[in-house]
């Protein structure tokens, strides 16, 4: 990669200059946090099914309550972004998901639970869209939508990290330990407040043009230039985050449900997740090769064929197969997805229209997995479940490919 220096920028603070290769590092660690604790809570969903006697539907409202603060913290965090700096935005939210997390490590009752897990969502929601925000305005326009799915590529660590910790701590120290874990990211934003400058991009237009009321902004996202791309991306949205949450989140309970153990159950999840690495890369390389609208709709389809036949799966080994496949392309398919959604907002409300874009998707989180919850309750089998979520993906592909524009290597406005 390339080492390419970000132009500084005027400030009251000290003017600040930082690589592209230590900007994606220091931005990277802060995203596989997140992973690791959302990785972490479809393992910890799997322990407390049999540690508080918890039904699917019970379980379910753990994976909705997540989602219902990640739509939250999307839409606040982000409008704050475009206020206050996305530096700021991005520190705090990892700071509220982590003390957050730390703490339902030491609850006792599903109610105090679920209540920590919505700022624990707020927190993600929030620095997710903002992180990818500050981003794409920092890097030049030839290499931003790699390095964006290069960003989005330390999720993929994040789920092995979590993977790892349940394989090793749960079983033996149980899943409070685990949660305890994911408190420690908190002191990784002492180091973000030194070292990360925000968006030049962001700084310059606050020093250029004057600041945009909410009413403003929120009806510019849906005014007349942008409202063919709001409407592709929050069907986009809402399409990729209901069917990842509604499978990704259930899969070790699935897998418990096929009829292998908890710990042969993480061990298996655990194969699956190193396939994300490859399908992050693969649309690294290809982004700028053949563009975003051209990856999405490739890596989606190859999602919806994939889930397809991750319900029809009986044996261990088709299980893993086609399990791996699902993870290498449905996160390819998010990387470019966090690149594409920034390029289609001008600066001042960038943050904004990323924010209500992930925000309206996290509504598919929602009911994701307490789609699962309600259809497992009722007797449906998992191909059928997995089939839905095949034909939902396909959705998102009509979106992109009859409402989508081309962004490569687009100036930011």
């Amino acid at each position: 990669m390339s080492h390419v220096e970000i132009e500084p920028f005027k400030t009251h603070s000290k003017p600040s200059t930082l690589s592209t290769k230590k900007l994606l590092g220091i931005s990277g660690l802060a995203w596989m946090f997140d992973a690791m604790d959302v990785g972490i809570l479809s393992f910890i969903i799997a322990a407390l099914m049999k540690d508080w006697q918890l039904n699917p539907t019970q379980l379910g409202w753990i994976g909705s309550v997540n989602s219902i603060g990640m739509a939250v913290g999307a839409v606040f965090f982000g409008i704050l972004s475009d206020r206050i700096g996305r530096k700021q935005v991005f520190i705090f939210t990892l700071i509220l998901f982590s003390v957050a997390s730390g703490l339902s490590a030491l609850t006792n009752t599903l109610s105090l639970f679920l209540i920590l897990r919505f700022f624990v969502g707020a927190g993600l929601g929030g620095e997710l869209p903002v992180a990818s925000t500050l981003v794409s305005e920092s890097v030049p326009a030839n290499k931003r939508g790699q390095i964006v799915v290069l960003l989005e590529s330390f999720w993929a660590a994040g789920w092995i990290l979590a993977a790892l910790i349940a394989y090793f701590v749960i079983p033996t120290y149980g899943w409070r330990v685990a949660l305890l874990l994911t408190a420690l990211p908190a002191f990784y934003a002492i180091y973000l407040r030194l070292k990360l400058p925000d968006s030049p991009k962001f700084v310059n237009t606050q020093l250029t043009q004057e600041k945009l009321s909410l009413g403003k902004k929120l009806n510019l996202v849906w005014s007349r230039p942008y409202l063919k791309s709001t409407t592709m991306l929050w069907i986009l949205w809402f399409t990729v985050v209901f069917s990842y949450y509604g499978m990704f989140l259930w899969l070790p309970s699935v897998m418990i449900g096929k009829g292998f153990t908890l710990i042969k159950s993480f061990q298996y999840i655990l194969i699956m997740t190193l396939a994300q690495l490859p399908g992050y890369f693969l649309a690294a390389f290809l982004i700028e090769r053949i563009g975003r609208k051209w990856v999405l709709i490739s890596f989606l389809i190859g999602t919806a064929i994939s889930a397809y036949l991750f319900g029809q799966a009986q044996s261990a080994a088709m299980l893993i197969g086609y399990g791996m496949l699902l993870s290498f392309f449905n996160l390819g398919a998010w990387g470019a997805l966090y690149a594409y959604t920034p390029e289609h907002y001008p600066t001042t409300i960038r943050g904004t229209g990323v924010g209500m874009a992930a925000a309206f998707g996290r509504i598919g989180g929602i009911l994701g997995p307490l789609l699962v919850g309600y259809m497992i309750s009722f007797n449906y089998s998992i191909t059928t479940i997995f089939l839905f979520f095949a034909l939902t993906i396909l959705l998102g592909v009509i979106a992109v490919a009859f409402l989508g524009n081309e962004t490569k290597q687009t100036e930011l406005e």
